[in-house]
């Protein structure tokens, strides 16, 4: 009897174990994967580590991450203000400092300038989480590789290429163009190097911006706009009153000039023939005169020993 009642008093005891290890609910580390344009930049603290007893983390409690959506490359114009944006979450109580990377030379620490040059400013948006950099009348000497640094141990950085451009305006086959009376005038105007299309193109003859609604008819102008802008500058009908100075003038972009000439049955041959003509009678002159001071020098230094 006593051996039946000791089996009875083991199975309740291992009977109760088991139901209350089933009772018993076991808390799962609750891990989360931050989107893919999220960057994970810091490690794990020592004392994080030592508290795995505790409960695993959220990673992005861990540190600061970069949110790295925007694009890495920023595009200025000269003398237009420049902003690259760096976006961190979860900063905490750490620092963004801005770096140089050419010279490794700091610029900014959280909102102060640290450099000498005052161009660059520091720029924060906390309802953003936003750390820019601004640059204040670009050149091209600055552009380059920038990086926006947390002062984690070890820091994390996330680099940045700033490119300054200066835009070019041309016209094709300036400076000088020939044309024969009654044809058409086609003068092509291209912009280039600007971090988007001018506003406005505007072209001018003789200082005098173009009516195309003149009585004159037939001139019109054709813009397409992208990566490069094009202006096409149309006068049908060429007449020699259509000679003279047209120029491109870019909103945002520097004018260029070229010189028209429309011919009335003379070759533009003829032309240049007559410029080179001046062009030599003038270079023959400066040697005859070179010429003539080299003789009297020559006359003089042999008539000394003979004074003296």
């Amino acid at each position: 009897m006593k051996h039946i009642v000791v089996v009875m008093i083991f199975f309740n005891i291992n009977n109760g174990i088991s139901s209350h290890s089933q009772s018993v609910d076991i808390d799962e580390p609750h891990t989360y994967t931050p989107p893919k344009h999220y960057f994970q930049t810091s490690s794990f603290d020592e004392a994080d580590l030592e508290g795995d007893e505790i409960g695993v983390k959220n990673p992005l409690d861990r540190g600061p991450y970069f949110d790295i959506s925007a694009s890495r490359n920023v595009t200025a114009l000269v003398g237009n203000t420049a902003y690259l944006n760096c976006r961190v979450r979860n900063l905490g109580n750490r620092t963004v400092s801005w770096i140089r990377h050419r010279d490794l030379h700091l610029l900014t620490v959280g909102k102060a300038t640290y450099t000498s040059d005052q161009r660059y400013q520091s720029v924060h948006n906390p309802a953003l989480d936003d750390w820019s950099l601004k640059v204040l009348y670009p050149q091209p000497r600055d552009s380059g590789v920038y990086e926006c640094q947390i002062s984690t141990t070890p820091p994390v950085g996330y680099s940045m290429t700033l490119s300054v451009v200066e835009p070019i305006t041309t016209i094709v086959g300036g400076p000088d163009l020939y044309i024969d009376t009654g044809s058409t005038v086609n003068l092509t105007c291209i912009v280039r190097h600007l971090p988007e299309p001018p506003p406005v193109i505007l072209w001018t003859h003789n200082s005098e911006e173009i009516n195309y609604d003149s009585p004159r008819g037939g001139v019109s102008v054709i813009t397409e706009k992208g990566d490069i802008t094009t202006s096409y500058l149309l006068i049908q009908r060429a007449k020699t009153s259509d000679s003279g100075k047209y120029t491109c003038s870019p909103s945002t972009a520097n004018p260029i000039t070229v010189n028209v000439h429309v011919l009335n049955g003379e070759h533009p041959a003829a032309i240049q023939s007559g410029q080179s003509l001046h062009s030599n009678l003038f270079l023959s002159g400066c040697c005859c005169l070179v010429l003539l001071l080299l003789s009297v020098t020559l006359t003089g230094q042999q008539r000394w020993p003979a004074v003296r």
